[in-house]
């Protein structure tokens, strides 16, 4: 009866699967979950919308409040919790137990039951320790301290990460700003060829069709502006988010204008690739691994040998006692024993020699894995010190350019006010001018980010002292 009336139950209580594939599935419990979501607590900072925040001090904030950080930070305190696991075996184990307990029962006599009841009350330890083990707590115990050094290897490789997207994020709003200004810029120039158009068209030196393409560069000047306008608001949501608050929080950075734009390297490429080989948290991570399966090894190899350990249960017993027709009686008395315990296992059919066959293969796949690592962190700095050279030597180009341009602009305008140049001519320097004043700004932003990318490639960012671009 108990079964019929719970198999209901638990049909209307079970998670069920979706009836069909041809619609969302909603079920009672999400409502649940909704609600835990939206009461979810979020970790938030204050921020202050009236100052200018620049660079180190963004990056402090993100590495005190981004949530990777805490993530990384969690999972190095448990994996040092596993270590004070693991240390815990070379000490002995010590247990309490108190029992107490009343039996009452018929005991035969004879051809007579007498009544009989029985009170015990105890109290013991058990006390357990290993002796030897040839090497297997040993092993446990070195396995978990490199576990522990690649946690924290990990824990700074988040901070690199968080530093790496709080810098790309600011270069892109440096980037989005700027570009705000040079479109600003390309605006007001357009205004002037376009006032410089009508005034000819007063005067009857230039026709409706100049008139008109001068408002249509002005057209497209402020449709360029809204563009980069949604961009810029794009990139503060961006930055935001790498800080750990929310994209709707307003945050002022320094301007493009005053920050140093650096000139070049000091390192060589193979000096930033063999500085990246000694810092990388990621490629120290894996060195790591490889060290806690040599551990593993040495456990592997441990079970071969036999196991000596320890016992003994102390304890104190209280008895009470009393028989139908006689008087209660008790007794008392302190008992317990000690034990060595020898154990070795002969034959397991192969599976000690199988577990040391697979920790050394786990030897040869940590070192290849740390291995190909390497030559990713080689190809990665090799790549990112390209883009940095790459970035100088457009930044020369686009300066020479933006100069040109603003000469070639400035000298079509006052020869079509002369009636020199047509309006063709001066659209078209206008045009170009907005092109290079874009890329200059593209170019500047360009050798900081690929600055900070060579610094998050190399582990520079991380360093004590590092200089941030």
């Amino acid at each position: 009866m108990l079964l019929v009336v719970l198999l209901p139950a638990t049909h209307i209580f079970a998670q069920s699967a979706p009836a069909s594939p041809d619609r969302p599935w909603h079920s009672t419990r999400e409502q649940e979950v909704q609600s835990d979501a939206k009461n979810l607590d979020a970790y938030t900072f204050r921020i202050d919308s009236g100052k200018t925040y620049s660079l180190p001090e963004l990056i402090d904030l993100a590495e005190a409040h981004n949530p990777q950080t805490r993530v990384a930070w969690e999972s190095a305190c448990a994996q040092a919790a596993a270590l004070g696991i693991a240390r815990s075996e070379l000490y002995p184990t010590l247990a309490a137990v108190a029992v107490s307990q009343l039996n009452r029962d018929e005991v035969l006599f004879g051809t007579t039951f007498f009544s009989q009841t029985v009170e015990a009350s105890q109290v013991g330890f058990d006390l357990n320790y290993t002796v030897l083990d040839f090497g297997a707590r040993a092993g446990r115990i070195a396995r978990a301290r490199a576990d522990v050094l690649a946690a924290n290897f990990g824990f700074n490789d988040a901070h690199r990460s968080v530093i790496y997207q709080v810098e790309q994020a600011y270069y892109q709003l440096l980037n989005a700003s700027g570009q705000e200004g040079a479109v600003r810029a390309s605006l007001s120039n357009a205004q002037a060829v376009q006032e410089a158009a009508e005034a000819r068209l007063k005067q009857g030196l230039a026709t409706l069709p100049d008139v008109l393409e001068a408002r249509s560069a002005t057209a497209q000047a402020a449709y360029e502006l809204q563009a980069v306008l949604g961009a810029e608001e794009t990139a503060r949501g961006d930055l935001a988010t790498a800080l750990g608050i929310s994209p709707t929080v307003t945050i002022h950075i320094e301007p493009l204008e005053v920050l140093p734009i650096p000139e070049g390297l000091d390192d060589s490429v193979d000096q930033a690739i063999q500085k990246a080989f000694q810092q990388r948290p990621d490629l120290l991570e894996r060195v790591a691994e490889v060290r806690a399966a040599n551990a593993g090894v040495k456990e592997a190899h441990a079970a071969f040998y036999p196991t000596l350990s320890l016992s003994t249960s102390p304890d104190t017993q209280l008895l009470y006692g009393s028989q139908q027709a006689l008087p209660w009686t008790h007794t008392a008395g302190f008992y317990g024993g000690l034990s060595a315990t020898l154990s070795w296992t002969l034959f397991d059919g192969g599976a000690r020699k199988n577990r040391v066959a697979q920790a050394q293969a786990d030897v040869r796949g940590a070192q290849a894995q740390a291995a190909a690592t390497r030559d990713q962190v080689a190809d990665q700095v090799w790549t990112a010190y390209s883009n940095l050279q790459t970035a100088f030597r457009q930044r020369q180009a686009a300066t020479a350019l933006l100069e040109a341009a603003s000469q070639s602009y400035a000298a079509s305008l006052e020869a079509y006010k002369y009636g020199v140049r047509n309006l063709l001519d001066v659209t078209a320097a206008q045009q170009t001018l907005a092109q290079a004043r874009s890329a200059d700004v593209l170019a500047r932003t360009q050798v900081l980010g690929a600055r900070a990318d060579l610094a998050f490639r190399t582990g520079e960012a991380i360093q004590a002292g590092a200089r941030l671009p």
